[in-house]
């Protein structure tokens, strides 16, 4: 008689370690730990196990098991994704004695230097200082331009020849129609040169100076197109974009924008305008936009927090270097008619002060974007190894920041190149050689606050680095965040990307 011998069913359950799944055929178990984990486990058939652990945190995962009945022998991997261990209280308050002095001197040099708006002047009537309305161009014909030039008292004295040329031109007569303000619905007349770089048509949007003191058929003239419905539908793609990609973050970026141009609008320019010292305005105003952007985008943690400190750092070097070369470099700031023109209505704005202030606050938006990459870059390196000391969090961290650095750079640069484009185009023309055009005041700024914001932003990477990597390793966990050892014999969990909880940071 033939005697069948049963599989050895069920196996001897494994030791169980705290917070990991286990899985036994179709039993189910439980486990008290700090972790739920859900599994499938299978041999020879297929069977389902459920594990539980019951603690202050969960998180959900899958769980694989196989077993060989030949070897009796089995191993396993568990997927465990949840909330990382928060920072200890004790790095919390370091960073909070930092901090907290630090907004607080935000927020009293805010009510200091309030404006409470810009002072009032008198216009004159010269480049942006000017009263404009909103107008249509409601016709438009084309004329002979010897009549209309002539008629304006604009004949040529330069002989037949040029007599005859001015009278085969075609010139266009627009009339406008005034939309806005106390002469709307008067309508003026405007010959346009067929030469001019500006051409307007029928039904076209446009904006008109409008002067009191000149002759009434001269008060008003053509100096733009409204270009309002087409800035503000790329304004709406644009921050389409954000939200549809970033969603809850994107949301969040906007409304920190909004905030930085409100500082902007309220505090910065209107302070200025008033008086007060333009670098001590922008670093007050630079830091408010700092804090309220840095924790409204990425949240209060830690992470963040390391990020501002990255940044400030960045921010004083580059306010000591500029403010050194600006005066080495007797760069006074006025150097086109704009700022000719903010020096003549407000002599008591110190515009080197003004150009100094200029590269603080065009430096603060590259630096958040290097700080927040370079404390995020230590973080997850840290979570995907937990036992790398600082110094091995700072190598491999910096590793990241060099491509960054070499890409930052790059573009700061062609992006002040692309501004001054037309001016270097005035230099190649001239012929002039590349030391007289970096010796021009007007090159020299523009060379000066390139420099100077590049440096802060190499700076910003080690810098960073290092102060993320010294937190994470230096982090003291109490017994209630620490993991848990692993008992003999169990294996390891192999931590896999899915699905799961963001953890905290």
């Amino acid at each position: 008689m033939t005697t069948t011998q049963e599989p050895p069913y069920p196996f001897p359950e494994p030791p169980r370690r705290p917070g990991a799944g286990h899985g036994n055929g179709s039993d189910g178990g439980v486990n008290p730990g700090r972790a739920h984990d859900f599994g499938e486990g299978q041999h020879h058939g297929h069977g389902q196990s459920h594990g539980q652990g019951q603690g202050p945190e969960h998180g959900h995962g899958h769980g694989h098991g196989e077993r060989n009945t030949g070897s009796g022998g089995g191993h396993g991997h568990t997927h465990s994704h949840g909330p990382a261990a928060p920072v200890s209280k004790h790095l919390r308050k370091v960073i909070a004695a930092v901090l907290v002095p630090f907004a607080a001197a935000v927020v009293v040099g805010l009510m200091v230097l309030w404006p409470g708006g810009a002072p009032a002047h008198e216009r004159t009537g010269v480049g942006f200082d000017r009263q404009t309305q909103q107008a249509t161009v409601t016709d438009v014909v084309n004329v002979n331009c010897a009549s209309v030039n002539a008629s304006a008292g604009g004949g040529s004295a330069a002989g037949g020849s040029s007599a005859q040329q001015e009278s085969n031109r075609t010139c266009k007569k627009a009339t406008i129609e005034v939309g806005t303000g106390s002469d709307k619905g008067r309508t003026f007349t405007e010959i346009i040169q067929p030469d001019q770089s500006r051409q307007l048509h029928e039904g076209e949007k446009v904006v008109v100076a409008y002067e009191p003191s000149a002759p009434k058929d001269l008060q008003y003239s053509v100096t733009d197109v409204n270009r309002r419905i087409p800035v503000t539908l790329l304004a709406g793609v644009f921050a389409l974009a954000v939200v549809v990609v970033g969603r809850l973050r994107g949301v969040m970026a906007l409304v920190a924008l909004a905030i930085s141009f409100l500082i902007l609008n309220f505090f910065i320019l209107p302070a200025i305008l008033q008086g007060s010292n333009p670098l001590v305005v922008a670093v007050v105003g630079s830091s408010a936009i700092m804090l309220i952007a840095l924790y409204l985008c990425h949240g209060l943690s830690a992470r963040t927090s390391v990020a501002v400190l990255g940044t400030l750092i960045s921010l004083v070097l580059i306010g000591v270097l500029g403010s050194l070369f600006v005066d080495w470099g007797s760069l006074t700031g006025n150097t086109d008619d704009n700022t000719g023109l903010i020096h003549g209505l407000y002599p008591s704005i110190d515009l080197s002060g003004l150009l100094l202030a200029g590269i603080i606050i065009g430096s603060l938006g590259v630096l958040d974007d290097v700080t927040v990459t370079q404390t995020s870059a230590v973080w997850e390196l840290h979570e995907a190894n937990p036992s790398m000391g600082w110094r091995s969090l700072y190598r491999a961290a910096i590793r990241i920041g060099r491509d960054h650095i070499a890409s930052v750079v790059n573009t700061l640069v062609l992006a002040y190149a692309g501004a001054a484009l037309p001016l270097l185009l005035l230099f190649s023309i001239a012929q002039s050689s590349i030391g007289t055009v970096a010796n021009s005041e007007l090159v020299a700024e523009e060379i000066v606050r390139t420099l100077v914001g590049s440096i802060g932003l190499v700076a910003s990477v080690p810098v960073t680095t290092a102060l993320a990597a010294l937190v994470v390793a230096a982090d003291r966990q109490g017994p209630e965040t620490a993991a848990a050892p692993a008992p003999a014999g169990d294996q390891p969990a192999v931590a896999h990307g899915g699905r799961g909880r963001r953890r905290k940071r």
